[in-house]
């Protein structure tokens, strides 16, 4: 197909069709534009995936996008993966993740010409009948590198263990083992034990800290109530030109006029700009 997919014309979908963030009971209820996507997978990362573009594109697309919806202002755990500003498709799709590259596939992607992918969260959050609604970068979640939150996580339970043990492991033994645990597919994986006749496969729970909750009034006060908005990282010098380049590209002249754009800095992790339309 030669029509531009990217997060920025999702984006410009849900202003489109913003009354049905309000009314649909889920949000995988709500009438995507199908022409956009490559996959569709409700309860296993990612839930929808934007079609590539042609090699060479300014808009590569592909970004991977994970629904998340709550009753009240805060942001539901992240059950699946843990959140992050972009994955690699390799691992995205690796394990049980086969149907997803099927229908990637069989949407026309070539899968592996992007490696890296941009993860945006879909995050919904309604109170007392006002709702907002944030498409926002991984990268608001993600104030250290996956691999290093898991690697200090299994730290942390390496010297719990060791003060209560008699073990004695030096500090690069120490080291060792907290690398050798750094990712989280060693823990996401079913494992098979002889005789036993249960598999077992542990599960990585996530969830956002107060800083991170796009949704607080008290700490995100620019998101008000029933608005959409899109969230993006300003960390390079061009970041924001880029932006509105691209977002000014995606919808009509009349729905980009009517958007507020402004920058808010994220409590953890530096400025970030917003794209805000009404619900």
């Amino acid at each position: 197909m030669n029509r531009i997919c990217s997060i920025y014309h999702f984006f410009a979908d849900l202003v489109d069709k913003s009354d049905a963030l309000i009314t649909s009971e889920k949000l995988e209820d709500f009438p995507f534009d199908d022409e956009l996507l490559s996959s569709k997978s409700a309860g296993r990362f990612p839930d929808l995936s934007i079609r590539l573009n042609r090699p060479n594109s300014e808009l590569s697309g592909g970004e991977l996008i994970e629904l998340k919806s709550s009753k009240g202002y805060s942001v539901s755990s992240f059950n699946s993966t843990i959140p992050s500003g972009k994955k690699a498709i390799g691992d995205v799709l690796s394990g049980d993740n086969s149907q997803v590259r099927s229908q990637m596939v069989q949407a026309g992607d070539d899968v592996d010409s992007l490696q890296w992918r941009d993860v945006f969260y879909l995050v919904r959050g309604q109170k007392r009948g006002q709702t907002k609604v944030c498409l926002v970068h991984g990268s608001f979640f993600e104030t250290v590198r996956v691999e290093e939150l898991v690697q200090r996580v299994f730290s942390q339970v390496l010297d719990e263990q060791l003060i209560e043990s008699d073990i004695e492991f030096n500090n690069a033994q120490r080291q060792l083992l907290a690398r050798l645990f750094s990712k989280q597919r060693t823990f996401s994986q079913t494992r098979n034990v002889a005789e036993a006749s249960v598999t077992l496969r542990f599960r990585v729970m996530t969830e956002a800290k107060v800083e991170a909750n796009i949704l607080n009034p008290q700490k995100y006060p620019a998101i008000g109530d029933n608005t959409l908005n899109l969230i993006v990282p300003l960390h390079q010098p061009d970041d924001e030109a880029r932006y509105l380049r691209f977002v000014q590209s995606a919808l009509t002249p009349e729905k980009y006029k009517r958007l507020s754009i402004f920058q808010i800095t994220h409590l953890l992790n530096g400025p970030f700009l917003v794209f805000q339309s009404t619900l």
